[in-house]
């Protein structure tokens, strides 16, 4: 059975479509991995979300922040969409309610221990093993599920930035979100930088990739990731990124997982959006 990821989709129901008949995807065969982030900034969000869906077990997804986004305003319709948001049509839609119970039930991470993939949106800080990162994304995950509302309300903001294990509760949560699924950059105390999301070679000391740090506790496992369209598509035994600016003008991306010399697939997409939002 082979098994694919794909890059941040973002609501390009056009080139997703494109790229599994590129891939000559059959859903009876093949298995598909999405680094998060299906909705948002691109056209079709609601198409997007119906087609991986309806793929049932061949597709995993885990949360990205633009996922985590759109559950925000599907539980608290007061909210004000953000500028350059597209999510209105999945808010009008007569099959939202079913579309965000499927939604809410995604993890923020994957992790396949026979193959050592371990799967997220952005990224760990150095001091999490596997077994930190899995503890900690499960936790967040009930805590979500057993009050949506409430926890997407105080799920947003950068503090703390520094992760320490006798963090409040809810500070851990925030922490454990921001980090899985919109880190980009820490120092090597693991100290977080969410502003930051320039290519490496323009970010000055003490940042760097949270990849780039020297012992860092997951470096055993192949870590799967999008949310870092500056980066671009980068394959090392430890890594893999899969954003390649499907929504900015760039491509969409998946690469299989299971033979290393396979070129990655990918398919151009219109620039749907200005560069420069996450």
């Amino acid at each position: 059975m082979p098994r694919y990821a794909i890059g941040d989709v973002q609501g390009c129901l056009e080139p997703l479509q494109q790229l599994l008949r590129k891939l000559r995807f059959s859903a009876d065969r093949d298995q598909l991995t999405f680094a998060g982030d299906l909705v948002n900034r691109g056209p079709d969000s609601l198409g997007v979300l119906r087609l991986v869906r309806a793929l049932g077990d061949n597709a995993r997804t885990v949360l990205g922040n633009h996922d985590l986004h759109l559950l925000a305003h599907h539980f608290d319709p007061a909210r004000p969409l953000r500028a350059g948001d597209t999510l209105q049509e999945i808010l009008d839609a007569p099959d939202r309610d079913p579309l965000m119970e499927w939604l809410l039930e995604r993890p923020l991470l994957v992790f396949d221990a026979a193959q050592a993939d371990l799967f997220v949106h952005a990224g760990l800080v150095p001091q999490w093993s596997v077994a930190d990162a899995r503890r900690l994304a499960t936790q967040t995950e009930d805590a979500l599920r057993a009050e949506p509302r409430g926890f997407l309300a105080r799920m947003y903001g950068n503090q703390p930035d520094r992760w320490r294990e006798q963090l409040p509760a809810e500070d851990r949560e925030r922490f454990t979100i921001n980090v899985l699924t919109r880190l980009r950059y820490c120092s090597a105390d693991g100290t977080v930088n969410l502003k930051l999301k320039e290519s490496p070679e323009r970010v000055p000391p003490p940042w760097l990739p949270w990849f780039a740090h020297a012992g860092r506790a997951s470096a055993a496992v192949r870590v799967v990731f999008g949310h870092w369209s500056t980066l671009g598509l980068r394959r090392e035994a430890n890594l893999l990124a899969l954003d390649t600016g499907c929504v900015w003008g760039g491509t969409l991306t998946a690469v299989n997982l299971d033979d290393p010399e396979a070129p990655p697939v990918q398919v151009r997409c219109a620039a749907c959006q200005q560069p420069g939002a996450d």
